[in-house]
């Protein structure tokens, strides 16, 4: 059976998904907690303080 090529894999593009990474592996959950925990801070932070 012959695979079928996009020309995204010919480009490489999707190469770039299945590359190692040396760079630290960071948890979805982690990244999720971070991002609600800043944007209660800049809401908290809008509200109390007046510029």
């Amino acid at each position: 059976m012959a695979t079928i090529s996009t020309p995204q894999q010919q480009a490489g593009v999707l190469s770039f998904y299945d590359a190692p990474e040396k760079g630290p592996m960071l948890n979805a959950k982690v990244v999720l907690i971070a991002v609600a925990f800043f944007t209660v801070i800049v809401i908290i932070l809008d509200h109390f303080v007046v510029l």
